[in-house]
Formats: C-alpha cells, sequence, structure tokens
C-alpha cells in the first residue's frame, strides 16, 4: 500500500502566502525559506545548478540568458530552467552576474515547486494569454481608435468605454458601444419611437 502522505502532499500542504512577494505582476517566493523547509521534509534533497563548459547559464543573442537547476530527493530529480528576465518580464540579451544569480535562484525555487512546495503561485502561469480586445462599433464594426483632447491622450478602450457612457447619457441604456455615427443614428431612433 503507498504512504499515505507522500513528500509531494506533505509540501504542497505548506502554506507559502506569508512568504511571497509582489514585483510587477509575479509572486516570488523567498528561495532561503523554500529550501529550509523543503530540507525539513526532505533532508537528503541536494539541488545543481547546470553549468555549460563551466558557466552557469546558456547564452543565445537572439533569445538571452538561461539558466537551469535540478533537484532531487527521494530518488526523484526534477529539472527547472528559467529565462533571465528584467522587471517587466521580458528576457534579457545583456545581463551582469547578479541579475543570473537572481534568476538561478528563482529556477531554484520553481524547481522545489515541483516536488509541491508553493506549486499554487504557479497555477495558471502556462495559460494562453487572452488575445488583446478588439474595440469595435457593435453595429458598423468600425474600430476604435486613439485620439487626444485638450492636450490627453486617449487609447482606443479610453474610446471604447466613453462612447458608452455618453451614449447613456443619451438614452441608450443597452451598454453597448457606438462610433459617432452609429450613435448619432440610434439616438434619431430612440428620439422616433
Amino acid at each position: 500500500m503507498a504512504e499515505k502522505n507522500t513528500i509531494f502532499e506533505k509540501l504542497y500542504a505548506i502554506d507559502v502566502n506569508d512568504k511571497t512577494e509582489k514585483k510587477g505582476n509575479l509572486t516570488y517566493l523567498s528561495w532561503a525559506w523554500a529550501w529550509a523547509e523543503f530540507k525539513k521534509i526532505c533532508p537528503d534533497g541536494v539541488y545543481e545548478v547546470k553549468k555549460f563548459d563551466g558557466i552557469p547559464y546558456v547564452y543565445d543573442p537572439a533569445t538571452g540568458y538561461m539558466v537551469y537547476t535540478s533537484v532531487t530527493a527521494g530518488g526523484v530529480t526534477h529539472e527547472m530552467w528559467l529565462p533571465v528576465m528584467d522587471s517587466r518580464n521580458k528576457a534579457l540579451k545583456q545581463a551582469s552576474m547578479f541579475e543570473i544569480n537572481k534568476t538561478i535562484m528563482r529556477c531554484l525555487t520553481k524547481n522545489l515547486a515541483m516536488f509541491g512546495l508553493g506549486l499554487y503561485i504557479y497555477a495558471g502561469e502556462d495559460l494562453p494569454e487572452e488575445p488583446p480586445k478588439e474595440y469595435k462599433c457593435c453595429d458598423c464594426g468600425k474600430p476604435f481608435e486613439p485620439f487626444e483632447s485638450k492636450g490627453r491622450k486617449y487609447t482606443a478602450g479610453n474610446a471604447y468605454e466613453m462612447s458608452i457612457k455618453f451614449a447613456a447619457q443619451q438614452g441608450i441604456t443597452d451598454g453597448k458601444a457606438r462610433c459617432k455615427e452609429c450613435r448619432d443614428k440610434k439616438i434619431k431612433e430612440l428620439g422616433n419611437a
């Protein structure tokens, strides 16, 4: 009979929320805390920073830097990889050893998640990005365009939202965005109703 509380179940059950911090749209778990918790449950656990000709990263001028780690515990090895990124989560094509070192430790933490520790932090990471919303008139399909007024710049999304609000002020309460021409036509229709 299999052991009821596997290593994965024990690590996955640990609440890591008070050990995380947000940077941009990513959540980071303290690598030092993660390693300490991992070793409490997996005292045989070891990690390795993968090296390539003695260097702890792979570099490609077109794609940037990538680091790799592996963790072994209980006879199981999981590998992980992570690109070296800037504060906007874009892969760096030039990186300092400080940035590479930070990424190695984030990669190790992500590697520990493969054993269950803080895995839920990464939930949804591999979901496809939602396609950008198209801001079009609901009647004619004409796209809303960015514009400038009184020294302020507005996005297509702003124009779309403003159209809905303006229409509501004019008695069009269906919550749909229309270009000026279609909105004026709809106002006339309502006036004749």
